[in-house]
C-alpha cells in the first residue's frame, strides 16, 4: 500500500467517525494508546504534591523560622548586654583615668593651703579655681576635725590614751580626699580616746 493509500485510509476513518460515533472502527494500535491515555490519567501526577507533604513542608519551614526567630532575639539580647557592659567599663575607665588626675593633682591643693596657712594671698585665686574645678568633677574633702575615727578614710599618726572608748579625731595634719564614693587619700590625724 502506497503513503497516499494510507493517508486516504486514516482520512476516511476521521469523517466517518465524525459522521457517526457508534460505528467507528478502532484497530488494535489505536485501542491500545487509548487504554495507556486512560490509565496515565488515573494515576496521581508525579508532579502533584499531596496535603500531607504540603502540611509537613510547612511545618519545617515554621520550625526554621522559629529557630530563627529564637536565635536573633538571642542575638538581640547578647548585644544589648554587650552594649550596657561596654558603656559601663568606658564609665569605670574614664572614673578612673579622671580620679586619676585628681590625686594627681592633690598635692598641689597641699601646696596651696600651706600657701594660705602663711598668709600667702597671691596663691588664693588659684587654690580657689582648682579646688572649685575639681570639686565640680566630684572631689570632696574628708572633714576629719571632731568627728570619730573611721579607718576607711582616716589614717592615724598619733593616739592619746584617755578615759573614753570612743576615738576622735583632734588634729587634721593633711586633708583626705573622696572621689565619689572612693577614697582617694585618707586623711592623716591625730586620734585621742574620749
Amino acid at each position: 500500500m502506497s503513503i497516499d493509500g494510507v493517508e486516504e485510509t486514516e482520512q476516511n476513518q476521521l469523517d466517518l467517525a465524525d459522521s457517526n460515533p457508534e460505528s467507528v472502527d478502532i484497530d488494535e494500535n489505536d485501542a491500545s494508546d487509548s487504554d495507556v491515555q486512560l490509565a496515565s490519567d488515573d494515576s496521581p501526577d508525579p508532579d502533584a504534591i499531596s496535603v500531607e507533604t504540603l502540611i509537613e513542608s510547612l511545618e519545617q519551614v515554621t520550625a526554621e523560622r522559629d529557630d530563627l526567630k529564637d536565635s536573633i532575639q538571642r542575638l538581640q539580647a547578647e548585644f544589648e548586654n554587650f552594649r550596657r557592659r561596654s558603656a559601663k567599663e568606658l564609665e569605670q575607665r574614664v572614673a578612673v583615668g579622671v580620679s586619676g588626675i585628681a590625686e594627681a593633682l592633690l598635692p598641689i591643693l597641699d601646696a596651696c593651703d600651706a600657701a594660705d596657712a602663711q598668709g600667702l594671698e597671691d596663691v588664693a585665686p588659684i587654690h580657689s579655681a582648682l579646688g572649685t574645678a575639681l570639686k565640680n568633677f566630684g572631689l570632696v574633702r574628708i572633714e576629719a576635725l571632731g568627728s570619730s575615727f573611721n579607718p576607711n578614710e582616716h589614717e592615724a599618726m598619733s593616739l592619746e590614751t584617755g578615759d573614753g572608748d570612743e576615738q576622735i579625731v583632734v588634729e587634721e595634719f593633711r586633708p583626705g580626699y573622696k572621689w565619689g564614693a572612693s577614697v582617694l587619700r585618707p586623711a592623716m590625724v591625730k586620734v585621742r580616746e574620749q
